[in-house]
């Protein structure tokens, strides 16, 4: 079943959906591997799962959603990665996802999302294809994925053949690539690329010249802020949109919804979570079922004693109410008072 954790809070489009756990690409900056061993690959959620969830049945997790919330498919493991050549798991979620037109956003650097059948089923879909692409330089860190001028191949293809809004994902986002990704922005426009989505490099531990927000360690807001700036302003130059994905700088992307989704007919997000209460308080607002009990189940995650099962118990409304008086999660957000 789709889930959804401490995003929530954060997130316009939290409920993410994995075909698979573990993931090939290797990549040394994962976020995914901090908690596990990634190495290994497994199946994950069903197409039925995927289908019981359209069809309307929600999990603790999910309870809070009665609208068609759009899916982010790969939030922590990619669904294209060479795996699933053998057990097409993705496959038939595809299927599911063209049959029920319901709205998704993928994310992933798999070349198999460039196959002629997966093609052929995206062509039917409701969906946003985000393909993560830093830079040239990132290849000796991504071992296991396609090169970078092979997954720009990759886009140029799909932009024409599924007719799909294509994001490219520049995540993590390091300074020392910076020209080389303004250098970069007009091959993206000339072949077929809607925007770019961007977040700075979050590190485990400290490193000279990063700062702390929350558990991570961070560039300082300032430094990153300077070079968005000039990576959006040559992102219009070239007929690009961007869409900021950094927490602290949200409300400098062209929508508050960093997945590119902006505009699209049925990709309503969520409106009640720190974005839109702090950058968009006027289309702030909770929907019918966030103000029933049991359906606070995602903010359980933000304590690991007895107070989380309390959380889960409550409602979204009164845990997110809770939520925006902890100073520390809205320091995050780059709120300050």
């Amino acid at each position: 079943m789709p889930e959804c954790g401490s995003q929530i809070i954060l997130c316009n489009l939290p409920v993410r959906f994995d075909t698979y756990s573990g993931c090939s690409h290797g990549c040394k900056y994962c976020f995914a591997n901090r908690k596990t061993d990634i190495s290994k690959i497994r199946v994950k959620e069903s197409a039925q799962s995927l289908l019981n969830f359209i069809n309307g049945k929600r999990s603790k997790e999910t309870a809070w959603a009665d609208w068609d919330i759009p899916i982010h498919w790969g939030g922590l493991s990619d669904p294209f990665q060479p795996v699933e050549k053998n057990y097409r798991v993705s496959h038939e979620a595809l299927k599911v996802f063209a049959e029920t037109k319901y709205p998704f956003v993928v994310s992933t650097k798999g070349r198999l999302i460039a196959d002629p059948e997966y093609i052929e089923l995206f062509k039917e879909t409701n969906s946003v294809i985000q393909i993560s692409l830093v830079s040239e330089t990132f290849d000796k860190i991504e071992p296991g994925a396609p090169p970078f001028n092979e997954r720009l191949g990759m886009i140029e293809k799909l932009a024409k053949e599924t007719g799909k809004r294509i994001i490219i994902r520049v995540q993590p986002y390091v300074r020392t690539v910076k020209d080389e990704l303004i250098e970069n922005l007009k091959t993206y426009s000339d072949i077929g690329v809607y925007g770019i989505t961007i977040e700075g490099i979050k590190l485990l531990t400290k490193a000279s010249g990063f700062v702390k927000v929350g558990s991570d360690f961070c560039y300082p807001v300032e430094d990153l802020k300077k070079d968005f700036l000039e990576i959006r302003e040559e992102c219009h130059k070239n007929h690009l949109r961007f869409f900021c994905a950094e927490n602290r700088l949200r409300n400098m992307g062209d929508d508050l919804t960093c997945c590119g989704t902006e505009n699209l007919q049925e990709f309503t997000p969520n409106r009640a979570n720190l974005n839109y209460f702090l950058h968009k308080p006027d289309e702030f607002g909770y929907t019918k079922a966030m103000e029933k009990a049991g359906s606070g189940g995602p903010f359980r995650v933000l304590r690991q004693d007895l107070l989380g099962s309390f959380l889960e118990r409550n409602s979204y409304k009164d845990n997110f109410e809770h939520v925006i008086t902890d100073k520390a999660m809205l320091e995050i957000m780059g709120y300050k008072e």
